[in-house]
């Protein structure tokens, strides 16, 4: 069973990469939409520059979501600053910068919002380094009952754990399809929700994990009338690109 933590109240909503339906993702901008919005946490991925520094960007490289070209473990923060972030998404965009993970922080302390903030290892980054870059930052910027930290490795999390207790530290253990030993898993790391996929994911699994005692947040969910049976289930979050189409169906 997990263990008796702190409270830590699981928003219904979350923004996914910020309000990333109307906003350029894992930027300042969409944070500041979603807080705009009245959504009160969202979730961001973070990674490692190849100089160290911890960005909030999700993809191994980045083509897709700017106007350069090339893997993030390649550039330094100098490179990374120069990428136009915005003008990919909308030119009214255009000239938004890649967010390194204090500038984030800041912004969210400053907004008074919470954070699932996802651990994103790409193959070929190292995810000890990253979690030991990212943890202590997060911790240090925002309280207990305000952030979690998630990933969809084991190893991340692992780290995780040994740089801080669950009285210190909320976890959340990320799948895709929920796997038979989801629990196994789960508890080892002492992690407080489960995150799924919403699409896969079935009543008997959901069940069996908030019988076990963890929260249930599911990703990335846009359709609140396909959904809508799953909060029967006991889910406590939804991650959505536009968590507000939810306000009048959930």
């Amino acid at each position: 069973m997990p263990i008796a933590t702190p409270p830590l109240s699981f928003p219904r909503l979350i923004a996914h990469r910020g309000l990333s339906a109307r906003a350029p993702e894992n930027t300042l901008t969409a944070v500041r939409a979603a807080h705009a919005a009245g959504i009160d946490w969202v979730e961001l991925d973070v990674q490692r520059l190849g100089d160290g520094t911890p960005v909030i960007w999700h993809d191994r490289d980045v083509s897709r979501c700017s106007d350069g070209r090339g893997r993030l473990a390649a550039m330094d923060q100098a490179a990374a600053r120069r990428l136009d972030t915005g003008a990919w998404f909308a030119p009214a965009f255009a000239g938004e910068r890649m967010a390194t993970l204090d500038a984030m922080l800041a912004l969210l302390a400053e907004l008074g919002m919470g954070v699932n903030l996802e651990l994103k290892v790409n193959r070929g980054h190292d995810p000890v380094a990253l979690a030991e870059a990212a943890v202590p930052a997060v911790m240090e910027a925002l309280p207990y009952e305000r952030r979690l930290v998630s990933s969809f490795d084991e190893r991340a999390l692992r780290v995780g754990r040994a740089l801080a207790g669950p009285e210190r530290l909320a976890l959340g253990a990320l799948f895709d399809r929920v796997p038979r030993d989801w629990q196994d898993r789960a508890e080892a790391v002492q992690a407080v929700s489960v995150h799924a996929n919403w699409k896969p994911l079935r009543a008997e699994r959901a069940r069996a994990i908030k019988a076990a005692g963890h929260a249930l947040v599911c990703y990335t969910a846009n359709d609140p009338l396909a959904f809508a049976p799953r909060w029967d289930w006991g889910v406590d979050a939804v991650i959505s690109d536009d968590p507000t189409r939810f306000d009048t169906a959930s």
